[in-house]
């Protein structure tokens, strides 16, 4: 068998890269170029090679014949079940990827239910308080496989937030440890069995360690995921040996003193290295936060964190990549020296000299300088004493909008305060600061509303009174080049008087309400564009067609808008005031 596999390896290697990987990894040649399309580099190949005999080796041990004796019903069962389960990571997990995942995940969860239990019943555990905790490990195995179920099926899961998950794996650990202490005190297991049952656990456990290792080293190359794929076959080497050893009655033989040696290295070996692969030289750049670390997506405000953990936000600023920018400092600088070039950024007299002190650190964004919503968390005091307002919490912040857009609205008054409408509503409008062509009055219950609006943006510079309609959307203009206005909006029954007196301009023009509805946008949740309070319905005749008279002024109180709106079948763009 290993001469068979180091065969095709050889062959894979005279052949290409792809068939060299189909030849190791036991998988399709599409996958390689996956991953490697234009070839794969030195590292990958020399792994490929080294992973050959080992898997030829681990395939072997999987593949011995079965202990010849006797079995009872439910030790044949559990013995065709891991065989199966065996099965599946070798041949049938490719044909059951062709099914949705929920029917893979589906598929596991009633095999390793089936295996649990009978496990519970096979081993001889000599203990009630062992039995009891294999079955609690074995429910939390199980409840992490459940939750992956309803994920995939959209359901509620079990539980959410990064505790829950690392539980679930953990117990899913936890499970193969007692499962390995079950097999030492029933004494039918040989300790190579058992040897080979710690090795699994910890390769698990040095996945993180070593990939965050690899990874460094490498530079993203498919290599590690060559390395972990033979390392995880030591699962599938220990739930076969537990099926071949089933009948074994007695203490198996020990293993020659020379073996006993090596596995206590491997053991002693296994111990050590995650630790080994955590340490580096003091010189060695100690990473904290990187821009995909899970925290960083939350940015909270300054005033929501404690003094301790605002290093760590910048950190997480000043390595982000959001929106596809690069990063303000180079992965090469440790969190020191992002923290130290940050302080200086916050002592810079102005802008050249942050480029500067970024340009030394190269940094890709060296030409942008540095923001004081980024600063603030290594240096407030400087910061707050220009920007107060970026040292508030995420509640004084809202507060602080709530109150400003309040101020603004109490600024804006009726125009026609003796003339009511059926219903009406006063208001502050927020407009783009870098230049918004104006406000909608629309039909947000029309399917074909947003295509509209494109339509009557197009058209608002096409006439002098900066007012485009399509259909059921009408993109009103302001004159002034303003940031906000006041608008007033009222809705009639008939068409109220003209009253054109004191406006620069009024016009009118034809509008449709196919849902029922006519009304402008609100400030949405960013608090930056729409009105400052809520808006009626202005469509109070229900579904049809209706007119919209614009009034427009500008004086000392700013830029002015009233818009009346009533139930109308003309098609006809009226200049009442030119």
């Amino acid at each position: 068998m290993v001469g068979l596999v180091l065969a095709a390896a050889v062959a894979g290697l005279v052949l290409g890269d792809t068939w060299l990987w189909a030849a190791v990894e036991w998988s399709s040649p599409a996958y390689a170029k996956f991953y490697a399309r234009g070839g794969f580099d030195t590292l990958t190949v020399a792994a490929l090679l080294v992973a050959a005999p080992v898997k030829a080796a681990f395939l072997w041990l999987i593949l011995r014949a079965p202990a010849p004796g006797p079995l009872d019903r439910r030790e044949k069962a559990l013995r065709r079940l891991l065989y199966l389960a065996v099965a599946y990571t070798l041949v049938l997990h490719h044909l059951i990827a062709l099914l949705p995942d929920a029917a893979d995940t589906a598929f596991q969860l009633a095999l390793w239910t089936a295996i649990d239990v009978l496990y519970l019943l096979v081993i001889r555990w000599r203990s009630r308080m062992l039995r009891a905790a294999a079955g609690a490990m074995f429910a939390v195995e199980l409840a992490g496989m459940a939750d992956e179920l309803l994920d995939e099926l959209d359901l509620p899961e079990l539980g959410s937030g990064d505790a829950v998950e690392l539980g679930l794996i953990l117990g899913g650990l936890a499970a193969t440890v007692i499962t390995v202490v079950g097999q030492r005190r029933d004494g039918r297991w040989s300790r190579g069995t058992q040897a080979v049952g710690w090795l699994s656990v910890s390769a698990y456990v040095l996945v993180i360690p070593l990939s965050i290792l690899f990874a460094r080293i490498s530079g993203g190359s498919p290599a590690m995921l060559v390395i972990m794929d033979a390392v995880g076959l030591l699962s599938t080497v220990w739930i076969a040996a537990t099926a071949r050893e089933l009948p074994a009655e007695g203490h198996p033989a020990d293993l020659p003193p020379a073996r006993r040696r090596v596995i206590r290295v491997a053991v002693a070996a296994v111990a050590v290295l995650p630790v080994i692969a955590l340490i580096h030289p003091e010189q060695t750049p100690r990473l904290t936060y990187t821009g995909w670390s899970m925290d960083c997506h939350d940015r909270p405000g300054f005033g929501d964190l404690k003094p301790a953990e605002r290093d760590a936000a910048f950190l997480c600023r000043a390595r982000s990549t959001d929106g596809g920018v690069p990063p303000m400092f180079p992965d090469s600088l440790s969190d020191q020296g992002i923290l130290a070039y940050g302080r200086a950024l916050c002592r810079a007299k102005d802008r050249d000299e942050q480029q500067a002190i970024l340009t030394r650190a190269g940094s890709a964004r060296s030409a942008w300088g540095a923001d004081p919503w980024d600063l603030v968390y290594v240096c407030p005091e400087i910061v707050g004493a220009t920007h107060p307002e970026l040292l508030r919490s995420t509640k004084e912040t809202e507060a602080a909008n709530t109150a400003y857009i309040a101020e603004e609205n109490a600024k804006c008054r009726d125009p026609w305060p003796r003339t009511k409408g059926v219903v009406q509503a006063t208001a502050n409008y927020f407009l783009f600061v870098d230049g918004d062509p104006g406000y909608l009055v629309h039909d947000p219950g029309d399917e074909a509303v947003d295509e509209a609006a494109e339509q009557a943006m197009d058209k608002v510079y096409d006439d002098s009174s900066l007012i485009g309609v399509a259909d059921s959307a009408a993109l009103i203009g302001h004159v002034e080049d303003v940031t906000d206005l006041c608008l007033t909006v009222k809705a009639f029954r008939t068409a109220p008087p003209r009253r054109t007196a004191g406006w620069d301009q009024v016009n009118e023009v034809p509008i449709i309400s196919r849902s029922g509805r006519l009304t402008v946008p609100e400030m949405g949740e960013d608090g930056e564009v729409g009105a400052g309070a809520p808006m009626p319905n202005l469509a109070i005749a229900g579904k049809g067609r209706y007119r919209l008279r614009v009034y427009v002024r500008v004086g000392k109180a700013g830029e002015e808008h009233l818009v009346a709106v009533f139930p109308g079948t003309s098609r006809k763009r009226l200049k009442l005031k030119r």
